[in-house]
């Protein structure tokens, strides 16, 4: 497995492993705790799995975390997405950076998104799930949402959006939610 920086979003990292395949299928290592750890990442850190199944066309996201934010390892354990992060942590270098994905069931790349950058995806292919590790307890209070097709984050959807939740539809842009957490996402708790 191998760990590249994404120049893109200070602290990104696209894991990637080598799938071994034969006549059977494929075989590939998607974690590896000393990959993880040689980024300078604890890989205990992480304590919650959780995985999606969208159909061609789902948008899910821009979401992120306020408080002390979420990090997460994104994976595309089948089919393909087209996968979004956007760095809304102030003091970054890449402060409102965006950076664009393909993740697919074929080549299993991992995409590490820290905490305080937006997430979404959409799904290509008919049926795609998507693996979530991540490295809080989920609380919805925390919750925040930003609208996928606001003009200022100008994110290339590469397909209409078939389907969209109600709490994606009705998400504020990215000036408002910005003023509503005080320029800061993610902030240090006390």
């Amino acid at each position: 497995m191998k760990a590249t920086e994404v120049p893109a979003v200070a602290g990104a990292h696209l894991f990637e492993p080598t799938p071994h395949a034969d006549e059977r299928g494929f075989f590939c290592r998607t974690f590896d705790a000393d990959v993880i750890r040689s980024v300078g990442l604890d890989p205990h850190a992480f304590i919650q799995d959780s995985v999606s199944r969208s159909v061609r066309g789902v948008l899910r996201g821009m979401h992120l975390r306020s408080g002390a934010g979420e990090a997460k390892l994104v994976r595309c354990s089948y089919g393909r997405i087209f996968d979004v992060v956007v760095d809304l942590r102030p003091d970054s270098p890449t402060y409102r950076n965006r950076a664009f994905f393909e993740l697919s069931g074929e080549t299993q790349q991992t995409l590490y998104i820290p905490a305080g950058c937006a997430h979404g995806f959409q799904a290509l292919t008919e049926t795609a799930d998507t693996s979530y590790r991540i490295d809080r307890p989920h609380d919805p209070a925390e919750d925040v949402t930003i609208a996928f097709d606001d003009p200022e984050l100008d994110i290339p959807w590469p397909l209409p959006a078939t389907s969209v939740s109600d709490r994606d539809r009705k998400a504020p842009g990215l000036a408002e939610v910005l003023r509503r957490l005080g320029g800061h996402p993610q902030q240090k708790e006390s």
